[in-house]
Parts: structure tokens; sequence; C-alpha cells
């Protein structure tokens, strides 16, 4: 009897063990079917979303761009006058010559002349004689494809004119496919949690075995070997500390989060202009992702140091891998944002030298440094009662912290002190355009002058942000040298997470509660360094500068996003993080492949029409998605690459 009690309990341990691991094939494989439903949806809409505009034959949309409208002035005046724009976006900027407006031929008969504006933010038209007298000023907010007519008209007295903007045929709503994409998602998601849950109960899950039983399943049950270590009891799981002995999923969910959106925003992000970088001051959706993935990269710094000291790994070994690392990453950088295979040789005179890989690199080599001179080999266990327990995840590591305050003492001097020749000195504007034109050819400031000083103007970025809205001239790199300063403090902002979640462990309310406080102060520091605006505050928020205030804000969104993924995936285990999850465990191999074989099909192709957002945004869409299953194809086959 007991024999054959014991080869029951042993075939019910198989039978379990084959149960879960079915379960957890489902549950990746399911984000898997929910991605290509997504796609096929999302092209069958691309026609959709398009008939609208081509159902309506009287509108211009064949001579239109994305992001225009047709403009049409008709002037009933005796008089040639002028017509200037200023985009309400652009910051103290001059305003730019549309076009002339040519007096009326003759009494009763109006001259008419088109334009093309821009729809992407309110714009400010301005109409002056050819005196320079301003005549009239209409703010306006265009629509997409719309077609507008300005009349230009006099009064009772010929020396007063009113403008009034008329509506001719109403624009597209280019919004519409972002809102079906998201309604999609959203029912995939919900649809998902509705399925784990059934499935979760054991009637359901025994049919699912009956009927989807396979050859592995039925070898798994038959085999002796493997089963044990298949199995974990649940008591001994749950002593597990939530930072050691295993990764916390719900950093490399937060990881692999913002390395999805950097892809779709690389990619295009349907060419809406809050998928891509701000001109200048401000925060776009594509100015999130890159500090978080700094900020990930100094909490994963803090981890695995830790463990590696504590498994007593020399530290001067654990430099020179750091520095190996830095080098590659910065090697790697170097070659993927030149990409010259197509173009015949590279030619040095026109090298770009900073770039994401190669910030990543340089602040990744620094933050490690300052965590292996301060960190103990063994985590010092404070009682509670201690009167600095409280703030002992700082007070240990005060020389790093003194040095990254010495930093960023060095980053305020540099930037606010140092003179630059034919520019005021503190100067953090754009140039070009802005600040009534004055000061043109200082774009950036410091950290322009800086770059261009000791990298020269070819071997920096030529094509900034900044050109589109402030028609700057000079080159300039967001990812310059003197930005890095401020790379080193948000990766450091990082590394305190990751001290919380070591000093605290398994102490899930005195994590969140740390978290929040450091998202609350620095979200002070940020309101008064920016007095709660865009472009007024004493250091406004810039994602080219990386300026401080930039960092502190973006510090504050992370440690509160952090506590979001933190409580659902490793406390309470709502989600596994699935599907950003998989990038995250790969996110080097992602970042570099998305940029390697961005030209290439299936990542873009020839489009029906290139002024589609629809076709846009589901290409982009796809193309980031590809990259999420083929994560999640690696994470199947256990390769991961790490340099």
């Amino acid at each position: 009897m007991k024999k054959g009690k014991i080869c029951t309990s042993r075939k019910d341990r198989k039978e379990e063990a084959a149960r879960s691991d079915a379960m957890a094939s489902e549950r990746e494989s399911r984000w898997t079917i929910c991605a290509v439903i997504v796609f096929l949806i999302a092209i069958c809409a691309a026609h959709i979303t398009d008939r609208p505009a081509s159902s309506r034959p009287h509108r211009k949309t064949s001579v239109l761009k994305m992001d225009e409208a047709a403009l049409s002035v008709i002037n009933e005046v005796e008089e040639e006058m002028m017509l200037y724009v200023l985009s309400d976006h652009c910051y103290q900027c001059l305003p730019q010559p549309l076009g002339i407006i040519p007096a009326r031929p003759a009494s009763g008969t109006p001259a008419t002349v088109g334009f093309v504006v821009g729809t992407q933010h309110a714009l400010t038209l301005l109409i002056n004689s050819t005196s320079t007298q301003q005549q009239c000023k209409v703010n306006f907010h265009f629509g997409e494809q719309g077609n507008y007519s300005l009349w230009v008209k006099n009064l009772n007295e010929p020396s007063q004119i009113s403008c009034a903007m008329i509506t001719d045929s109403d624009p597209i709503n280019s919004y519409l496919p972002i809102l079906f994409a998201f309604l999609v998602f959203a029912f995939l998601a919900a649809l998902s949690a509705i399925w784990s849950t059934v499935k979760r109960l054991d009637a359901v899950t025994n049919l699912l075995l009956r009927l989807g039983g396979t050859v592995e399943t039925e070898r798994l049950i038959n085999s002796e070997l493997g089963t044990p270590n298949r199995l974990v009891d649940a008591s001994t799981e749950s002593i597990i500390p939530a930072t050691t002995g295993r990764r916390l999923r719900s950093l490399d969910t937060f990881r692999g989060l913002s390395l999805v959106i950097m892809v779709f925003v690389n990619y295009g992000g349907g060419r809406y202009w809050f998928f891509r970088h701000e001109s200048w001051n401000g925060l776009t959706v594509a100015d999130l992702v890159f500090p978080w993935f700094v900020f990930i990269m100094g909490t994963s710094i803090g981890l695995s140091l830790s463990g590696s000291l504590r498994r007593g790994v020399k530290r001067t070994h654990l430099l020179w891998k750091v520095f190996w690392r830095s080098l590659q990453l910065f090697l790697i950088g170097v070659i993927i944002i030149n990409p010259n295979y197509c173009q015949g040789p590279l030619s040095w005179d026109s090298l770009r030298i900073p770039g994401v890989l190669q910030r990543l690199g340089f602040t990744y080599l620094i933050v490690a440094a300052l965590d292996l001179a301060v960190s103990p080999d063994r985590l010092t266990n404070l009682s509670s009662e201690t009167c600095w327990y409280w703030v002992h995840d700082i007070c240990l590591y005060w020389p790093a912290w003194l040095c990254v305050i010495i930093l960023e003492t060095v980053w305020l001097c540099l930037t606010f002190l140092l003179p630059v020749p034919g520019c005021p000195t503190g100067y953090l504007g754009p140039g070009g355009i802005g600040d009534f034109g004055q000061y043109q050819n200082c774009t950036g400031g410091a950290a322009g002058y800086i770059d261009r000083w000791l990298l020269k103007d070819n071997h920096i970025y030529q094509t900034p942000s900044s050109r589109v809205l402030y028609f700057t001239t000079m080159p300039f790199d967001p990812e310059g040298v003197l930005g890095s300063i401020n790379s080193i403090l948000m990766a450091f902002l990082g590394l305190q997470a990751g001290k919380i979640l070591l000093h605290y462990r398994d102490q899930h309310r005195q994590i969140i509660t740390r978290f929040l406080m450091w998202g609350l102060i620095l979200g002070i520091i940020s309101a008064v360094l920016t007095k709660c605006s865009r472009n007024d505050g004493f250091i406004p928020v810039n994602k080219n500068l990386w300026s401080l205030s930039y960092v502190t804000t973006l510090s504050c969104f992370a440690f509160v996003a952090l506590v979001f993924f933190y409580y659902t995936v490793d406390v309470k285990k709502w989600w596994s993080g699935a599907p950003f999850f998989y990038p995250g465990m790969n996110s080097i191999l992602v970042y570099v492949g998305h940029e390697v074989f961005e030209e290439y099909f299936p990542f873009r192709w020839k489009m029906a029409n290139s002024q589609s957002h629809t076709e846009h945004l589901a290409q982009n869409l796809l193309a980031t998605s590809i990259w999420v299953f083929i994560a999640f194809l690696l994470y199947r086959k256990k390769i991961f690459w790490k340099i």
C-alpha cells in the first residue's frame, strides 16, 4: 500500500508539473496571438480610416501632405499686403513671411491667393501693409487636410481693415487611428486578463490538458527525470527574497516598456508630432524613454554589483568588466549611428561621435565605478531603532553622493558662467529665430559651444530637432559632452532606487513609501526650477540640453512608474510583465537590431499613401511588435545577448 501511495503521489507531482508548464507556455503564447490579431486589424483599419478623405473630392487632399491645411486669402482691399505666420509653440520667435497678398484688381473683384499652413500647433497670422503697418491679426488652429478662407475687408472707414476666418471644408480627424489602436489593445488586454482568470479554474485547466495534450506533456508525465526541479514548493518560494536569487521582473518590464516606446518613436511614431522629440523646451512622449532607460540601468547596477560583491568577486575584476562593457557600448554606438555601408567608404571627416549607446556606456562607467568605490562587501543590517535608520540607504554612500553633487556643480558653473563668443552668458535658448532672432548662432549656449570646441562641427549631430520650429543652422548634439553629466545624475538616482530595494528587502511598504517620497521631492525640485511653466522657469525642461529640471522631472516620473510596476508585477503578481518583459530581457539586441534593420522589410515598405498617418502608424506598430515577438522567441530559446 505504501508503494502504491508513493507511485500515486509521484504521478500527481508529474501531472501538476506538466499542468504548470502547459499553463506557462499558453500564457506566453497568447501575447503572440494578440499581437498578430492587432496588426491584421491595424492593416485593415488603414483602408477604413482613409475612406472619408477620398470620399470628398472637393478637398485638395491630393496636394496637401500630413499636418497641412489649405488657406485661401481673399483680399477686397485696394492695397497689396504681406502675410506673416507665427507658431504659438515657438517661444519669442520672429514672424515668418508666408507670401504676398495682391491688391484687388478692380472694384467688386477680390484678389485670391492660396497658401499651405501647418496644423501641428495653433498659428498666429499677421497681415501687414507694404508700409509694415499691422492691419489685422488672427489666431487659429488649423485642422489637417482642411480648407480655409481668410477674408480681408474694409470696414466703414478705408483705413480700418477686418479679417475673418471661414472653414470651407472640415478637416479629417487624424487621431482616429490612435484611438482605434488603443481600443483594440485595451480590448485584447481585457480579454487576456479574463481568460487568465478563467483558465485558473481546475475544471478549465483539466479540459485544456485533455484537449491540448502533446508528446512533450506525455513525456513529462511518464518520465522519472527532472520533475522535482520543475516544481517549487509554495512555502519555499514565498521566503525567497524578492531582490536576491532571481531578477526583479518589474525592472525588466519597465526597461522593456521604455525600449518598446523608443523603438516605436525611432521608427516614426505614425508621424505624429507628439511622438517626436520636442523642438526645444518641453516634453513629448519621445522625450520620456531614454532617461527612463538610463534610470533603470542605474537600478540594475546597484543590484548586480551588490550580488557580485556578496559572492566574493574582486573589485578589480568587476571594474575591468565595467570598463570593457562601457567600451563595447561606445564602439557599437559609433558603428550603428554612422551607417555608410550602403553609401561607400566611411569618411572620418564626418564621423559622428556622440550617440545613445555612447552616452549609456560613459554613464555606466562612471556610476558603476562610484558604486564599486563605496559599496561594502556585505550589506549593513541596522536596527530600526537606530536614529539614522530611515536614511541609512543614503548615508552609507555619502562619498558617492558628494561626487555627484560636485559633478552637478560643474554642470551648473559651465552652463551659466562659461563665456560663449557672441552669446550671452548662461544662454539656454535654441538660437535661430528664437529670442527674436538676436542669437541665431547660439544654439544650446555652453553645451553646444563645448561640443563644437572639443569634437568639431562635423563630428556632432547635423540636424537637431530645433531646426523644425526655430530654423536653426548650427549643428547641435542632444547626446553631447555637457549633458552627460546630468545623465550620470539620472543613473545615480536609479542607483538609489536599487539601494532602497537592497536595504529594505522584503519590506514592500517601506520600498514603495521611499519611492513615492523620492518622487515627491524630485517633483518639488522640478516645480521650483521650472516655475511650473514650459519656458519661463529658471531652468526649463529640455531634452536637447539634458537640463537639471529635465532629469528631476523624468526621475520623478520614473520613481512613480517603478512603484506601479513593482507593486503589480513583483508584490501582488497581478501582471507577469508580458509582453514588455521580453524585450527588457534582451534590450541591447533589440535596440541595435532595430537601428541596423530599420530600412529593411518587414520593418519598412513602400506605402500606397505616404501622406497618411494611418499607414505610418500601422507600419511603425507592426515593426515595433515584430521586435517584441523576436524578443519573445529569444526568451523562449533562452538566448540573451549580454556584453
